[in-house]
């Protein structure tokens, strides 16, 4: 893979990151925390926290934006396409979740697009096929009011093929996205996209304004069995971040996260300048996700004021 000078330098920056945060977590917590700028982050609430209760019919996804604001003071959502795909092209009915929205003073802030075909297909035709595809979600997401729709990069290839391929078909959304004003923005989300060097790499390649990444604190499984790291991972894709999600699995007795070091991971965010919402995403299975939701958001709570100046 060509490195380009732009992508040596957004490297060299993440990589800084990541040796920074790994010399203040040796010192203790609170004085590292205290050490790291302000990360005057906004919190939002990723519509995957509560898959089972909508796989399950227990929530309705009308109903999403009053869940997150009355059962746990948030006030932007994040939507997963899954639970919409039936009414896909029926205006009227995101109508009446726009008005859903507007009711409880909640932000629609993002859609996160799956199973749209591959951007990186082999074959043109079927690239063109999920442009086409994800073009429709970027018109909901207009209606709704968001800032980005997420998609993944996924497709066929060696590394650089599915790169190239991948940034292609990036452009063509970029490029569709922008008159909307809206961001199209890629997930680490397995396979290559886990890989924050190879991601770095795509957004370089894609080179578009409306083309980002949506960094996520837990998804890092390059195969089965192996990992790439996730700090680093999360600093390489940070300097073209247009959201970044908060995922957690399971807390300890002091409600601190047991996977993830979040406090690690918040002054990574903070250093590379980014100030927008964190997306809580939780699943874990020990909690139920109410209360797994609930610990999510007093953690994040909970290490922002910590990191706020005296």
């Amino acid at each position: 893979m060509s490195t380009t000078r732009r992508e040596f330098l957004a490297h060299s920056a993440a990589l800084a990151a990541v040796a920074t945060s790994a010399c203040s977590s040796t010192s203790s917590t609170r004085s590292s925390a205290a050490a790291a700028p302000a990360p005057a982050f906004r919190i939002s609430l990723a519509q995957w926290s509560l898959h089972d209760a909508l796989f399950k019919q227990r929530l309705d996804p009308l109903d999403f934006p009053r869940a997150s604001q009355r059962e746990f003071g948030i006030d932007t959502v994040e939507y997963v396409n899954t639970f919409y795909k039936e009414r896909k092209d029926d205006d009227a009915y995101f109508g009446q979740l726009k008005q859903r929205c507007r009711d409880e003073g909640v932000a629609s802030r993002l859609i996160m697009v799956d199973g749209e075909g591959s951007l990186g297909a082999a074959l043109q035709g079927e690239r063109d096929r999920a442009v086409s595809n994800h073009k429709r979600w970027l018109e909901v997401a207009h209606q709704l009011g968001c800032m980005a729709i997420r998609v993944n990069a996924y497709g066929d290839g060696t590394p650089t093929e599915l790169r190239d391929r991948v940034a292609e078909s990036l452009h063509r959304l970029g490029a569709l996205a922008a008159p909307l004003e809206l961001y199209v923005i890629v997930e680490n989300h397995g396979h290559m996209s886990s890989n924050g060097a190879w991601m770095a790499g795509l957004m370089a390649r894609a080179d578009h304004p409306r083309v980002g990444t949506l960094p996520d604190f837990g998804n890092f499984t390059l195969v089965e069995g192996q990992f790439y790291d996730r700090y680093r991972g999360v600093a390489e894709m940070l300097p073209w971040a247009r959201a970044v999600s908060a995922k957690s699995y399971d807390f300890d007795a002091q409600g601190d996260e047991t996977t993830i070091d979040y406090r690690r991971m918040l002054a990574l965010v903070a250093q590379a300048g980014y100030r927008e919402h964190l997306g809580i995403e939780y699943e874990g299975s020990r909690l139920s996700e109410h209360d797994g939701i609930l610990a999510t958001k007093a953690l994040l709570v909970k290490i922002r004021d910590e990191q706020r100046p005296a």
